[in-house]
């Protein structure tokens, strides 16, 4: 979500796999690895898009909507899911991740931890930005 292109994926995930390598001696515990996990690597996308939004004034979204569909996936998608995915871009860092991380059956409790916020905090933002992907949508 976090990235339009295939190579520009491929560079966050091994800086992510980086990260994670250097920050291991520091996990405690304290929350399941894979919580931790998705932390971290949600720390290092955001810290990316963070410098390219320096490097760039505005990131204009694809005219096509058949853009986001990506080759590894290995089906096509069907409008409803290509309207979707155009809406999802159009959220901020956080909203997608809120997203990804629903989408990935993470509970409150889970993305919460993972994006620093409280469990209603969670409830409240996935209320909003259903609403909102259904107006970008139906848009």
């Amino acid at each position: 979500m976090y990235c339009d292109e295939e190579e520009e994926r491929k560079d966050l995930f091994q800086e992510i796999l980086i990260h994670l390598w250097k920050s291991y001696p520091t996990f405690k515990g304290d929350a399941k690895f894979s919580t931790w996990m998705y932390r971290v690597a949600f720390n290092v996308a955001i810290q990316r898009l963070r410098k390219e939004k320096k490097k760039k004034e505005d990131a204009v979204l694809p005219e096509r909507l058949d853009q986001f569909s990506h080759e590894s996936e290995g089906e096509e998608l069907g409008e409803e899911k290509r309207m979707l995915r155009l809406a999802i871009r159009q959220l901020n860092e956080i909203e997608k991740a809120i997203v990804m991380l629903y989408l990935e059956e993470r509970d409150a409790e889970d993305i919460a931890e993972i994006i620093g916020i409280s469990q209603n905090n969670v409830r409240v933002k996935m209320t909003r930005i259903r609403n909102k992907l259904k107006d970008l949508v139906e848009a």
